[in-house]
């Protein structure tokens, strides 16, 4: 399934005794079933499982767990697997980061049978300079992503949970950039949060402030 090995990693690490892998439900295989709760692993790309977790929701428990690498380190290898050289990612994960990826899903939200489970990780990342990389990375590939340690973890059951992002001393209402000067994030965050806030129902927007939009909590 050309998964890298972070995916399996994770699974394993989540996995208790009992737990079924890989069980076909109708047309979908899915990762871990544990009694009538299915554990679905997502490292990215959540708009990949919507429609899969829209139609399990009608007969199961789903929980979708998110990996979010707060420290990564960067493994280079040559075309034959050799090592060149690691280094520690100057970037740390935060837990905002988890809203690039909830904005393909905010319907999911609510609903009684979704729940998300986000795992704080430390991971290592190998890459190898063979020109089919994407050109963000020019030519660089990621050939593969591993566990190195999971950290802590925060789980997600109702709307309210996940107000938690917001940051204390905001204002009852407030603007994309007020939330982002508060919270040390980029306004294109911000934004990524407001949105995902408002499409779940948990925002609305108050007034219009000069040319931004403020919000309130509903």
């Amino acid at each position: 399934m050309n998964e890298f090995s972070l995916h399996s990693e994770i699974k394993k690490w989540y996995s208790f005794p009992g737990d079924q892998f890989e069980v076909r439900l109708g047309n979908y295989i899915v990762d871990i079933l544990r009694g009538d709760l299915i554990i679905e692993v997502q490292t990215k790309n959540f708009s990949a499982l919507r429609g899969k977790i829209e139609t399990l929701i009608k007969n199961y428990k789903v929980r979708l767990v998110y990996p979010l690498p707060e420290q990564k380190r960067i493994t280079h290898i040559s075309k034959d697997n050799t090592v060149t050289s690691k280094r520690k990612s100057p970037r740390k994960g935060r837990l905002s980061d988890l809203f690039r990826e909830l904005v393909m899903i905010p319907q999911m939200i609510g609903e009684d049978n979704f729940s998300l489970e986000v795992l704080f990780i430390d991971e290592e990342e190998v890459r190898c300079e063979d020109g089919k990389g994407s050109w963000r990375r020019r030519g660089v590939s990621i050939k593969d992503r591993k566990l190195i340690a999971v950290n802590d973890r925060i789980l997600f059951e109702k709307k309210a949970d996940f107000l938690k992002v917001l940051p204390n001393g905001l204002n009852s209402v407030f603007t994309n950039r007020e939330l982002a000067d508060l919270a040390k994030i980029s306004i294109r965050t911000a934004r990524q949060i407001t949105y995902y806030l408002r499409k779940s129902g948990m925002l609305q927007i108050a007034e219009r402030k000069g040319r931004e939009l403020t919000f309130q909590k509903v």
